[in-house]
């Protein structure tokens, strides 16, 4: 199944990202080698929020990833959502 993890960033993230931004792509590292998470990226104009794409059998497995995220841990995240998505046309369908 394909989940979307949405995250909320607090004012100013940009330039409170920066001790612990190795960490957090650290992480992130791990679940793409996994090949749990097929991407991820923030939104640009405003740099407030970003989405990251999962192919899991457990949303749990996201609520793990979520909680022991830096940028969650350390207080840039003031909200997320994670939503189940139906995936209908792609490359990635035969995967």
């Amino acid at each position: 199944m394909y989940y979307i993890l949405f995250y909320e960033f607090i004012e100013g993230y940009l330039e409170k990202r920066t001790p612990f931004r190795q960490e957090h792509f650290n992480h992130l590292k791990e679940y793409i080698q996994s090949e749990k998470l097929r991407l991820a990226g923030a939104f640009a104009d405003p740099a407030d929020s970003a989405a990251l794409v999962f192919k899991v059998d457990e949303k749990d497995l996201i609520e793990d990833f979520v909680k022991n995220d830096p940028y969650y841990k350390n207080g840039l995240i003031i909200n997320y959502k994670i939503r189940e998505w139906t995936v209908v046309a792609g490359s990635d369908l035969s995967k």
